[in-house]
């Protein structure tokens, strides 16, 4: 996969946020692979009859971008980590709704592989997406930063120097908060009290 020079994209959004109707359309084959891999990375799952495809998210995703165009676009980062966050409201809004036609019997899972030691212990290799998001929600009511950096590295994909980048933070506060957020999940998961900092 190559990857468009970053300030291409930037022009491509900021050409969107003043107007022009077509920067969207350019800008989206751009960061496609990105928002395929995001997708991917969303539907990762132990049920493999799940009626949610990756092509479905992204364009649910695209459409829910559009509302956006009046932001203040920083830069590539900044539009994939929204993205991320589109996607994941779609996902959950597809679990909620089928948890409650199913009362639990078509969860939608997530691995927890790349959230280093949750993933290493017993039973949190894959997690119900509505149980991590409740966890988030608490973490973000009491560390909104350290839950943003965990939304944009585990469903964004996003590398440390991105995230530092799109939130304006150096990169060393990205690794204290990334991991302050993990231990604080594995225990809020594992039924533990997460302790303030």
């Amino acid at each position: 996969m190559v990857t468009p020079p970053a300030d291409e994209i930037t022009q491509l959004l900021r050409a969107w946020r003043e107007g022009d109707d077509d920067a969207l359309a350019r800008l989206i084959p751009l960061v496609e692979d990105e928002l395929r891999r995001l997708a991917k990375r969303y539907l990762r799952r132990e049920r493999r009859d799940h009626t949610l495809q990756t092509t479905a998210l992204i364009n649910e995703a695209y459409l829910r971008l559009i509302p956006h165009r009046e932001k203040n676009w920083q830069n590539r980062a900044h539009f994939i980590g929204l993205a991320a966050q589109v996607m994941r409201r779609v996902l959950l809004e597809y679990a909620r709704h089928h948890h409650a036609q199913k009362r639990g019997g078509d969860a939608v899972l997530l691995s927890l592989a790349e959230l280093d030691g949750l993933a290493q212990s017993p039973g949190m290799e894959v997690i119900d997406i509505l149980v991590v998001d409740e966890a988030l929600t608490r973490l973000a009511a009491a560390h909104a930063r350290p839950s943003r950096v965990v939304e944009m590295r585990f469903f964004g994909g996003l590398t440390e120097d991105e995230i530092a980048e799109a939130m304006a933070i150096n990169k060393a506060t990205v690794v204290r908060d990334w991991r302050f957020a993990k231990a604080w999940l594995y225990r809020e998961l594992k039924g533990g009290n997460a302790d303030a900092r």
